[in-house]
Order: structure tokens, then C-alpha cells, then sequence
């Protein structure tokens, strides 16, 4: 899978699995899997051992990788839209094909 359309800071909606209708702020971009990690969101126990005498042990809450295709980026005038893009000037940018307006 090559670049993807969501990067690191994009306001994204989960669009299907448990937390569906929750938005989160991308924390991580994993384009090799074609995942991102989303904070609060498709969030697992995981139970980890003390490794010396300062950390400690515990269940902790981890936030587990999501499919980018189960995402949607969130623009800012009209919600949750699909990526595209446009060419100005020689730089790419990103637009939302719902209102065409800018993505940054």
C-alpha cells in the first residue's frame, strides 16, 4: 500500500467497528500496514509486567492500530469527507470533495 490520505494531527470520524461515530485526533501514520492510531479510540487492556524497580506493572490501556479505511477526515466547514487533490502553483495540496475547500 502506498502514501496515504490521512497524516499525523487530521481530525478523523470512525466510520465502522465498536467505536463507530467517535472522532479523534490521528496520533500515528503507519502507511507500510496502512493504519493509523487514533488517541482514545479502538483502545485495549493490555497487561504488562514491572521490567526493573521503577517501572511499574499493570494493566495499562493501549491504543491500537485502525484501518485507514475505516476512517474519514473531518472538514472543518462540512464534516466528514473523502481526500482529494489539487495542483496550485506546482505545490499538492489536499482538498475535501464535498465543498472543495482546503485541508490544513
Amino acid at each position: 500500500m502506498s502514501g496515504l490520505r490521512i497524516k499525523k494531527g487530521d481530525r478523523v470520524r470512525v466510520l465502522t467497528g465498536k467505536d463507530r461515530g467517535k472522532e479523534g485526533v490521528v496520533m500515528r501514520a503507519l502507511p507500510k500496514d496502512g493504519k493509523v492510531i487514533v488517541d482514545g479510540i479502538n483502545v485495549a487492556k493490555k497487561h504488562q509486567k514491572a521490567r526493573s524497580a521503577t517501572t511499574q506493572g499493570g494493566i495499562i490501556d493501549k491504543d491500537m492500530p485502525l484501518p485507514v479505511a475505516n476512517v474519514a477526515l473531518i472538514c472543518p466547514s462540512c464534516g466528514p469527507t473523502r481526500v482529494g487533490y489539487r495542483l496550485e502553483n506546482g505545490t499538492k495540496s489536499r482538498i475535501c470533495k464535498k465543498c472543495e475547500g482546503d485541508l490544513r
